[in-house]
């Protein structure tokens, strides 16, 4: 069976080595570098820059912990992203060694479908080749959305690939959405001594979470002195004297030297045969697809973000394992009613399942259990004491429907939810899940104890 994925992404990559390891001839097309969006601009480029400002952070408050440093610590942007580029540099060489040692042929260039069966390959020295295939898995992935009401020009308004090339740390930073991707930026900006100003159509930062949540990382955002203008939208930005200047809905305008434009993803649709093929796409321009990962075409398969889902990593690359299962003739569905989901603001944040207000408009009569980091002993030890575990349960059988965390190593914590959630767990569950003392991951067993008004650590409920 030979398989071409095209796209090297968390989708198309991990669908190559598992094709791989079930014994397929596979062939992985990539236009830029294996890894896609969350290895090389995403995820891990994040997550080594804010292992860099959390640093930073932890040493301003080095007192607290009864350490001096003499002399000045300061950032430097070269360095930090002089380590991003390491860190990723490292994990493309680990994807490329694994496809190595499992036979994975890569061609560096445009892949674009010509039908079932067919794929042809666009080489970045400007050759071209017809490749047969048995299977094709179409993951491309997304890219940032550029709006013509403020196009990113990559020196003052830039996209969240732009900003991660920054040579030096702006004075000030206007960021437009203040949904995932902006709240990470700010809070990593912030850490780095940036003034920022946050700009939300919606009523909430990081709107897709509980309420609670966005309400809590809202008050920590405050705390930093980060501006946050919520229900409001910018109807315009230009280049002025150097700077550029926004303005908002209300006739005001906010000024700064640079801006983020974090609102939104597009779908890379173009150019890859779609039409040519006859692959149905929705009304969004994703590719439509059956729970088997399955175009309308035949043999052809389409994961990830290009498919307009649930647009995370981890999500693609499920996607990808179960494509490529389906593909060498096994019947697997894709599942996304337990999908964890982490933030890397600080605090950290992590949900899985159903918020409080899904909850209730989907008919459950619900029970909810709260616990507070700084009721928790690791927290007051650790110097992390900031945030919440919200829990909520179906009243009438305790099973959990969702939890909620926004504080430290969330997005590491919520785990256990969801397996708790996927085995069908109550919060009786995990209440008398006997957890280590002192760990972080007591505030979740508390939390399921206070469901029923027994937690320990916190007054009884009224």
């Amino acid at each position: 069976m030979k398989i071409v994925i095209i796209g090297a992404g968390p989708g198309g990559y991990v669908a190559g080595i598992r094709a791989g390891q079930l014994g397929a001839k596979v062939i992985v097309i990539e236009d830029t570098e294996v890894g896609g969006t969350c290895l090389n601009r995403g995820c891990i480029p994040t997550k080594a820059i804010i292992a860099s400002t959390e640093m930073l952070e932890k040493i301003k408050d080095v007192q607290e912990y009864g350490l001096e440093i003499k002399g000045e610590v300061s950032a430097s942007l070269d360095r930090i992203i002089e380590r991003k580029e390491k860190v990723v540099g490292t994990l493309v060489k680990g994807i490329k060694g694994l496809f190595k040692g499992l036979g994975i042929e890569l061609i560096e260039g445009r892949g674009k479908v010509l039908g079932s069966g067919k794929v042809w390959a666009i080489l970045k020295d400007g050759a071209q080749k017809e490749i047969d295939a048995d299977k094709i898995i179409i993951a491309t992935g997304s890219r940032p959305l550029n709006i013509p009401a403020f196009p990113f020009d990559g020196e003052r308004i830039l996209s969240s690939d732009d900003i991660l090339g920054l040579k030096e740390i702006p004075k000030g930073l206007i960021i437009i959405g203040a949904g995932v991707i902006g709240c990470e930026f700010a809070t990593i900006f912030r850490s780095l001594g940036t003034e920022i100003t946050m700009v939300e159509m919606l009523p909430h930062a990081v709107s897709t979470e509980d309420e609670e949540i966005s309400e809590a990382l809202e008050r920590e955002l405050k705390k930093r002195k980060i501006k946050l203008i919520l229900n409001t939208k910018v109807e315009k930005v230009i280049r002025k004297d150097g700077d550029v200047v926004a303005t908002l809905t209300d006739g005001s305008e906010i000024r700064a030297e640079k801006i983020l434009v974090s609102i939104g993803r597009a779908f890379n649709t173009d150019n890859i045969g779609l039409e040519e093929s006859g692959i149905n796409k929705g009304k969004r321009g994703e590719i439509l697809v059956n729970e088997r990962m399955e175009t309308n075409i035949p043999g052809i398969y389409a994961i990830g973000d290009v498919i307009g889902g649930m647009m995370l990593a981890h999500v693609a690359s499920t996607e990808g394992l179960i494509a490529v299962e389906n593909a060498l003739g096994g019947n697997r569905g894709m599942d996304y009613r337990v999908v964890p989901s982490g933030i890397f603001t600080s605090p950290e944040i992590g949900s899985v399942g159903l918020r409080e207000k899904d909850a209730i408009q989907k008919g459950y009569d619900i029970k909810i259990g709260r616990f507070p980091f700084r009721a928790l002993g690791k927290a007051h030890a650790s110097g992390e004491i900031s945030g919440i575990v919200k829990i909520v349960t179906d009243a009438k059988d305790d099973k959990v429907l969702g939890v909620h965390i926004i504080g430290p190593h969330a997005t590491d914590l919520v785990h256990e939810a969801a397996l708790a959630m996927k085995m069908g767990g109550t919060a009786k569950d995990i209440a008398r899940t006997i957890h280590a003392h002192p760990t972080f991951s007591e505030a979740i067993m508390e939390a399921s104890e206070d469901v029923h008004g027994i937690a320990i650590h916190i007054p009884k409920k009224s």
